[in-house]
């Protein structure tokens, strides 16, 4: 199958429909189609349905999943444009189908490098990670050799990712042989769903890029909650020492009041008891709130930096074709 079916007009007529449904702000995320708005594929479709994309565009359905996914991930302004850079990047009149081993390397590399900085950073599991780093090389190898035309035996790199993650028994080894795995299965078996599953693999390798920075930003947000809390305690011991001169006075003032003097005492000693108590209760639930936010943002932030990545990633395989 050939790229829009070797016909350059095809080409410009699903371009042409999809900037005139950006110019009217009808590209919208969450939405298939529907009352002439929708996502990227609704829109380049005026329906939703991928397996379309074959018969009409002459795009293999799973990189209308790809592109449905990345669209559905990129940051609003992004998303807007992403139909119209995503069909101008396809060339007319070429088989689509390499463009899956090209990204999926991208990926995998990046795997690769994620796994290096962590064994630099835990040197007595530098075994588990190495082996990791192999099964990984195992499934790059396969990739490659399918774009040169080689017979590769993919279920000896599938088989090698998993042993890799049952050996180490932590999360950063099953991520690796989870992301070797649906690269070896989009060109075994299922490819769109492979590349779903790669490019959520993307966003996860993202997330432990960006673990250091949450707790970068948690350790910050630790900090201000804890200054709020010493400035409050600060207020309290201010307050209540000014309290206790007060009673203090008054009790020299009127000796007779002193029984008076006794009952108020304690009573504004219980009272900022209770108010110590809400304090430290409504710091903790701060910090607690903040580094909550701390973290989400910082997940939040990495998995938007990996979508825009793997777009850019497969803008540059077309490109390259």
């Amino acid at each position: 199958m050939l790229s829009f079916h070797n016909d350059p007009e095809i080409k410009q007529k699903y371009l042409d429909r999809v900037i005139r449904h950006r110019e009217m702000d009808n590209i919208i995320q969450g939405t298939g189609w529907e009352n002439g708005k929708g996502c990227a594929v609704g829109c380049t479709l005026e329906n939703y349905d991928h397996s379309r994309y074959p018969i009409e565009l002459g795009i293999p359905e799973w990189m209308a999943h790809l592109e449905d996914r990345i669209f559905e991930n990129l940051p609003d302004e992004l998303a807007k444009t992403w139909p119209e850079r995503f069909l101008s990047a396809i060339p007319v009149g070429k088989d689509l189908e390499n463009v899956r081993h090209i990204i999926a390397i991208k990926r995998l590399n990046n795997l690769i490098k994620i796994q290096e900085d962590l064994k630099d950073k835990h040197d007595n599991l530098s075994d588990v990670f190495n082996q990791v780093i192999e099964s990984i090389k195992l499934v790059i190898n396969c990739h490659e050799m399918t774009l040169n035309n080689i017979a590769c035996d993919w279920s000896a790199a599938v088989a090698a990712a998993w042993e890799a993650a049952q050996s180490a028994g932590w999360e950063e080894a099953q991520s690796a042989a989870r992301s070797a795995q649906s690269a070896a299965e989009s060109a075994a078996e299922s490819a769109w769903a492979a590349a779903w599953a790669a490019a959520e693999s993307a966003a996860e390798s993202a997330w432990a890029e960006a673990w250091a920075a949450a707790w970068s930003a948690q350790s910050a947000a630790m900090a201000a909650a804890e200054s709020a809390w010493s400035a409050g305690l600060a207020a309290w011991e201010a307050a209540q020492a000014a309290e206790s001169a007060r009673s203090a006075a008054e009790s020299a003032r009127s000796a007779g009041l002193a029984g008076w003097e006794a009952a108020q005492s304690a009573a504004v000693a219980a009272a900022w008891a209770a108010a110590r108590s809400e304090a430290q209760s409504a710091a903790w639930s701060a910090q607690s709130a903040a580094q909550s936010a701390a973290q989400s943002a910082a997940r939040s932030a990495a998995k938007s930096a990996a979508w825009i990545e793997e777009s850019e990633n497969l803008i540059q395989a077309l490109n390259s074709l």
